[in-house]
């Protein structure tokens, strides 16, 4: 028993140190790092410590290449003949080509004692390390991925400049060029961090997110019925609540939904979405509430045209909720807007 107990003691150290460690890692002076992107999806529980990746486990991918015609082309970021540069309008392919050059000029110049004009129609003859096709130099382009941030200084660390060029042409498939691009394709596991550029994305959606709370806190606080049709429109599971059901439990169910714990992980769209739906004036609201309760308890029924109907007169309504919605409220609908009405209400207050 004593064993037992210091077993357990031990795994809830183990588990505060990881946790300490990986949250507690300070940016230090470099703007520039590459982090690890924790979605909140299930990740054989790594999640729950800011890891993607187990304690001491790292990835390892050299640089991409592409193959033509048994030559190999190093998505290097730093190629002005890349289809990526070629096809940018004139003006805007002028500028990338005359940053490429002088990127390369000073990498030349620093790797190889090389040094040429950018300006020079001859530059790309004159190169020595830093052709895209060169595979003695860019084969060792290497990166080491792990839960640890990876500080990049493109200024001091000429390596550090390459790389960064690299991740932002795509040259290596572990790692997001951004934050925003890591939420969109959702299958990286790391991403570049280019500091005041994350903080924006990380500051827009917690903005959001507080404003959602917010509103949820002003309705549990002074509108309960609202919030209980809030929940009604907001949930999948909608027949859930009944007028009965706490006001702790809507509260809390909310919450979840607005910091992505339920049906959508994005954070973003589910506090957006909250708020729209919490805008609604009570009229719309209850329509909708009431219109997304009715199928399941056989007031409404699709039927094979496409169209939703009222079944008990057979009346067709619309194709969607927002046709229902205009439908019911057009006072010369009000006998199906009664039934409705009476019928759904009835499972909310003795279902």
């Amino acid at each position: 028993m004593l064993r037992r107990k210091k077993k357990k003691q031990k795994l809830k150290i183990m588990d505060v140190n990881i946790i300490e460690k990986h949250n507690s890692l300070k940016r230090g002076n470099n703007k520039i790092s590459i982090r690890p992107y924790v979605n909140g999806k299930d990740n054989m529980g790594l999640e729950k410590y800011n890891m993607v990746l187990f304690e001491g486990v790292v990835h390892e991918e050299p640089l991409a290449c592409l193959l033509q015609n048994g030559i190999k082309r190093y998505l290097t970021g730093l190629n002005e003949f890349a289809p990526e540069v070629k096809n940018l309008p004139e003006e805007e392919r002028e500028a990338k080509v005359k940053q490429i050059r002088e990127t390369v000029s000073q990498l030349e110049k620093e790797l190889a004692s090389n040094v040429i004009d950018p300006k020079d129609p001859d530059f790309w003859s004159k190169v020595q390390l830093l052709k895209p096709n060169n595979d003695a130099f860019w084969g060792k382009i290497v990166m080491r991925f792990g839960n640890d941030p990876i500080f990049l200084d493109p200024v001091k660390d000429p390596y550090d400049l390459i790389k960064l060029k690299a991740i932002e042409a795509g040259g290596f498939s572990l790692v997001a060029k951004s934050l925003e691009d890591a939420r969109k394709l959702g299958n990286k596991k790391f991403y570049l961090d280019k500091y005041e550029e994350t903080a924006g994305i990380k500051t827009e959606v917690k903005k959001i997110r507080n404003k959602a709370l917010a509103e949820l806190q002003k309705l549990f606080d002074k509108n309960s019925d609202k919030l209980f049709l809030v929940c009604k429109v907001v949930d999948a599971n909608s027949v859930q609540y009944k007028k009965n059901t706490p006001l702790d439990v809507l509260y809390d169910n909310m919450d979840n939904y607005i910091n992505g714990l339920s049906v959508d992980s994005n954070k973003k769209r589910t506090a957006q979405e909250f708020l729209n739906i919490a805008k609604l004036d009570m009229e719309t609201l209850k329509l909708r509430a009431l219109i997304k309760d009715a199928t399941w308890y056989k007031v409404f029924g699709a039927k094979p045209d496409g169209y939703i109907y009222h079944l008990k007169s057979s009346t067709m309504l619309g194709k969607t909720p927002a046709d229902i919605v205009e439908y019911l409220k057009n006072p010369l609908n009000e006998d199906i807007l009664k039934d409705l009405t009476a019928n759904v209400e009835n499972y909310w207050y003795n279902g």
